[in-house]
């Protein structure tokens, strides 16, 4: 059974799973949907759009379904969409698509920390972390495993890939390629996300063939259309090269540079 306080205000068109929890004035707006075991704590405010799945918890003063901070967004029914088991913390805001994509999506299993903004069509995959107050502009793309530490700035359209970590505070301008770590002002290549990658398993072996991909890009003394071609031709293919190498050909902003770069 639900819990839903008479304190808290629910429209009766919202749709809520099984044993959702709503504390006292809390905010469920019509055309929502909540899944199973979620909890909205006091003070949470879900809007028109919002689909937040199950056994999540949206944490006191966040806003989920926000219409778009876009000046052509002209009222389209769009979605702002929460994957399971997902922590949106206090004051955090998830805002709805525009006609551009729709929607914007939070994925499985992500930590949205206290008074991160994640702007409209913005799409971050699964078991991503944004820290306190990071800030994504519209249509940025977070794949797996990225951790974004807190007081970060992303401009729009960025790509952030996979298993990368970048440091609090940074401002990101230009896509990160997978697997590195990048820091410092301006932002550059600082390394590979080696601690990262081991508590995500990878054996040693693979780290070495990752860390062989960025010595050409980053440490060779090419440019980086030279540094593909020669990483295409010299290195032996895998998952993990094919990835990078995908990546960086279809980055339209370019990649972030390294400081060892010449």
């Amino acid at each position: 059974m639900n819990s839903v306080s008479s304190l808290a205000y629910v429209h009766p068109d919202a749709r809520l799973g099984d044993g959702v929890i709503v504390e006292p004035f809390a905010c469920i707006d019509g055309n929502t949907e909540i899944g199973d075991g979620s909890r909205i704590m006091s003070h949470a405010t879900v809007l028109y759009g919002a689909r937040i799945g199950k056994n999540c918890t949206v944490f006191p003063h966040a806003t989920v379904g926000g219409i778009p901070q876009d000046l052509k967004f002209w009222g389209e029914n769009t979605e702002a969409i929460i994957g399971d088991n997902t922590i949106i913390r206090e004051c955090a805001t998830v805002n709805r698509g525009t006609a551009s994509r729709g929607f914007t999506k939070v994925g499985t299993n992500c930590l949205i920390m206290a008074y991160s903004h994640v702007a409209h069509d913005c799409v971050l995959n699964n078991h991503v972390i944004l820290g306190n107050s990071t800030q994504l502009a519209g249509e940025v793309e977070i794949d797996d495993y990225a951790i974004i530490s807190g007081g970060a700035l992303v401009h729009q359209f960025t790509r952030i890939g996979a298993h990368v970590m970048i440091q609090g505070g940074s401002k990101i301008g230009k896509d990160i390629p997978p697997y590195v770590m990048v820091g410092r002002e301006p932002i550059t290549f600082v390394g590979l996300n080696v601690i990262g990658l081991r508590r995500r398993n990878f054996a040693s072996e693979r780290i070495n063939s990752i860390q062989e991909i960025y010595r050409y890009l980053y440490q060779s003394g090419y440019n980086i259309s030279q540094a593909t071609e020669r990483i295409q031709k010299e290195l032996p293919e895998t998952e993990d090269r094919n990835r990078v190498l995908e990546f960086i050909r279809s980055s339209s902003r370019g990649i972030v540079r390294g400081s060892m770069e010449g």
